[in-house]
């Protein structure tokens, strides 16, 4: 497992009986987990005095219930630093389990040691994107969600980062590829973290098993002649590590010369030493 464990902000203090104990900042959560089947039983005192905790329905979705939490709060990683808010389905805006793989290409952008060209596909609220351009590189942001891309844009803000090198886009991610391909338009490294069912602003339908093979095989063709990463994330529990593997060896693995590895992301939890599992990503990279 690739886990995420250089937070300083933000921990899973503990998971019992569907639901995990977070610490966001100043700010204790309990939201829902499908992961956290296990009945053990509640002991920390944080789960009698959180700052939020969203309720899950039996009927499906949920709502929040609060005690004493502001409605924008921020947290720190490294030297980024991100808006927080709790909104519809139990997300704040951040998945903290990326931040294995924003060290990882981070890493690798660094010591590139050429400007490096990156596209981060249903980029959110920026996380993938910042980490990227912390570390150098020119980033165009793609989602289809303006309000989305807008608090994006806050956290870059936030990071001292709003004169970075990033093209903010609010645009289906599939049609924007699609049309940087007809524009000749080339990119070095390439990040996508799809959902797993999702619309376009015009009401296109995404699906991830039946889109994401051809949208990685779309990108393959605005891949640099000298590409240095491709990472592909997913939440979908159907699709393992191994299948994440096997999408980027046929389609990114047969053109260029590299390696691909995939694995687990997930969370260190403080109160056992377990580390719980936060979906799969799969990376290809250069020998560089």
């Amino acid at each position: 497992m690739w886990k995420a464990d250089n937070w300083k902000d933000y921990e899973i203090i503990d998971c019992a009986k569907g639901e995990k104990l977070e610490r966001w900042g100043d700010y204790l959560l309990i939201r829902p987990d499908p992961q956290v089947i296990w009945d053990t039983k509640k002991i920390h005192q944080g789960w009698k005095h959180p700052n939020g905790h969203y309720h899950r329905s039996t009927k499906g979705g949920g709502e929040w219930e609060f005690f004493s939490l502001p409605e924008q709060w921020s947290i720190h990683y490294r030297r980024l630093t991100f808006q927080l808010k709790p909104f519809s389905f139990k997300h704040t805006g951040l998945f903290p389990e990326q931040a294995a793989n924003w060290d990882w290409f981070e890493e690798k952008i660094r010591h590139a040691g050429r400007p490096i060209r990156v596209l981060n596909l249903f980029a959110y609220t920026g996380g993938a994107t910042l980490s990227a351009a912390c570390a150098g590189a020119s980033v165009t942001h793609v989602d289809a969600s303006k309000g989305m891309v807008g608090w994006a844009k806050e956290n870059a803000k936030s990071s001292g980062l709003e004169a970075a090198p990033i093209r903010w886009i609010v645009d289906d991610c599939v049609k924007f590829v699609e049309r940087e391909i007809r524009r000749g338009k080339h990119y070095d490294a390439i990040i996508m973290d799809p959902p797993s069912y999702g619309r376009g602003p015009k009401g296109e339908i995404w699906k991830i098993e039946d889109h994401i093979h051809g949208l990685i095989r779309l990108c393959r063709e605005l891949l640099s002649e000298d590409p240095l990463f491709f990472l592909l994330n997913s939440y979908t529990t159907g699709l393992a590590p191994s299948v994440l593997s096997y999408l980027l060896a046929t389609e990114i693995g047969t053109k260029y010369s590299g390696r691909v590895l995939a694995d687990e992301v997930g969370l260190p939890v403080s109160s056992n030493g377990l580390a719980l599992p936060c979906g799969a990503s799969g990376r290809w990279e250069s020998r560089e």
